[in-house]
């Protein structure tokens, strides 16, 4: 019988989004600092590091990447090189936002050269909800804070 030890908060790191492209990631963590308004990506690439394999050596993959969105933050990755895969197949990133302006701006900023999935409007949840597919395949779930 396996025996679990009590975890204490501290010792996890919170649930993160980590999103996988082909060869995008660089410029959808950059468009994403735009969209949110996050200070630049931090970028490590696959032929960056130690003792990176041959085919590793010489890529512009990213190997790992992150930004800040408000209070959290959104890691992604290339696939290495020459691994192909299903990039954000099946999941949606969702993200609150301080208002029904901001939700808005950051809904329409993500649609563009994306496919809204479901209009921004308001809910009997949300002042302002929508889900939309960006132009790097990544699906979003926007909605503005509750109102209180």
């Amino acid at each position: 019988m396996l025996r679990s030890r009590q975890f204490q908060t501290e010792d996890f790191m919170p649930t993160l989004p980590y999103l996988h492209f082909q060869g995008q990631c660089a410029e959808a963590l950059a468009f994403y600092a735009t969209v949110f308004g996050s200070a630049a990506p931090q970028i490590l690439l696959y032929a960056d590091g130690p003792d990176a394999p041959l085919d590793h050596r010489g890529s512009d993959r990213v190997m790992h990447g992150e930004i800040a969105i408000w209070d959290g933050k959104l890691m992604a990755s290339d696939f290495p090189p020459g691994v192909t895969g299903d990039a954000q197949a099946a999941v949606s990133v969702m993200q609150s936002a301080p208002s029904v302006d901001e939700a808005r701006r950051v809904f329409d900023l993500l649609g563009q050269g994306g496919a809204v999935i479901a209009p921004f409007t308001p809910t009997f949840f949300s002042h302002g909800f929508g889900m939309v597919k960006d132009r790097f395949g990544t699906h979003w779930i926007i909605a503005a804070m509750p109102a209180v």
